[in-house]
């Protein structure tokens, strides 16, 4: 017997769950790419990511996932033989030094650990170390999907600031852009990155860069910039130069429909949809922990994402299975260090109470029928704390 009929649910972070506006959207004629239609559709675009990032710098589209998009940011800034310093909290700084080292940038990690995120006190001592100012940006995530990790970003921006050192900021919003509070200007990050297909709800395929005055007039010298990603192409008078030839019409379509529905429920009410319905998974994961089977990667509460839970457990892959064979719901497998010791709920972009209390039940009922320990009523606490905190 099984109970999966309907749609089945993605809980996994990213691609993540679309908005059936968003589908709507793609699903119209190509439109004339040398139209005013085309114009105006780009400059929106390019203007409300401004927004999104929170920056009075230039930002720039892609036809590229994050992986893309980091590569836009190095080629941009960095020269081969320069010096990064990559600060590591889990999986994904590390996958992005690593796309650097490949270009030929020599770089140096702050070691982390994956149950916590990174210490702004450390990432300060290591830039007084570098006396001679090798070290030429500094790389960071916000969060990082595969620890479950979420950095402070404005206090690491102090730390590099204290430190009086000139490195760039460089962030990977990758995880939380349009889910959790974000700065750039305000916390001096010089080039931040991100792409469609979590909290921003459109489709994999569209990576965006921003990038402040500082960080462009690096760009000048620097000795990576390839034709497709250069930012001093894209600025460019034609207007295809903003796309480097023809546009992904459709995922800019889907993109338009995602930002105006962030905008339309504002931005605060956003982060703070998100901020509840993390508390409600990370209250029924406490719940659960009390089995002494389960429990949270990340080791701080403060530590942890409010866009996804990363939950430690030894071989999770009957849970996994069961959920989504018996029950239709996709769960995060954990990867990197965490790969088959762990398992990860998102909780990011198009998110609901019901999508997040169903999840939650369905990893309740797997681990039941299973016969996993585990603490009873971690869906309970989940409802009694949105009940108290959503008010009548």
């Amino acid at each position: 017997m099984v109970v999966r009929a309907g749609r089945e649910f993605l809980a996994i972070p990213g691609p993540t769950t679309m908005p059936d506006e968003v589908l709507r959207a793609m699903h119209r004629p190509p439109l004339d790419i040398y139209s005013d239609a085309m114009v105006q559709l780009t400059y929106g675009l390019l203007d409300d990511l401004g927004k999104i990032f929170a920056t009075k710098g230039k930002t720039y589209i892609y036809i590229a996932n994050g992986h893309g998009a980091w590569e836009a940011t190095l080629t941009n800034v960095l020269s081969r033989g320069d010096k990064i310093l990559v600060l590591e909290s889990g999986r994904f700084a590390t996958g992005w030094g690593n796309a650097a080292r490949m270009m030929g940038v020599e770089v140096q990690r702050l070691k982390g650990d994956w149950n916590r995120a990174i210490r702004p006190a450390e990432v300060e001592a290591a830039l007084r170390a570098d006396t001679t100012h090798e070290i030429k940006a500094v790389l960071v995530v916000q969060v990082d999907t595969a620890s479950g990790a979420y950095n402070d970003i404005e206090a690491i921006g102090k730390a590099i600031k204290s430190a009086g050192h000139p490195a760039l900021f460089m962030v990977d919003a990758v995880a939380s852009l349009g889910c959790m509070p974000f700065e750039m200007d305000a916390w001096g990050i010089d080039v931040a990155m991100s792409a469609s297909q979590k909290g921003l709800m459109t489709p994999p395929g569209l990576g965006f860069v921003a990038a402040s005055d500082r960080a462009r007039d690096v760009h000048k010298s620097a000795g990576l910039r390839t034709p497709y990603f250069d930012w001093t192409e894209r600025d460019g008078n034609e207007h295809y130069q903003k796309h480097s030839g023809t546009a992904p019409v459709h995922l800019m379509f889907a993109q338009r429909q995602a930002l105006d529905m962030l905008f339309d429920e504002t931005l605060p009410n956003v982060f703070r949809r998100h901020r509840l319905l993390a508390e409600a998974v990370r209250r029924a994961v406490g719940v659960w922990a009390e089995g002494g089977v389960l429990d949270f990667n990340i080791v701080e509460a403060q530590q942890r994402a409010d866009t996804v839970t990363t939950i430690k457990m030894p071989n999770p892959a009957a849970l996994l299975t069961y959920c989504r064979e018996k029950c239709g719901v996709i769960l995060g497998v954990g990867i990197g260090d965490l790969h088959g010791k762990a398992f990860r709920i998102a909780h990011m972009g198009h998110v609901n109470a019901p999508m997040i209390l169903g999840t939650l039940g369905v990893v309740e009922m797997g681990l039941q029928a299973l016969g996993i320990p585990h603490g009873k009523g971690g869906v309970t606490a989940a409802i009694n704390y949105l009940g108290e905190q959503v008010a009548a």
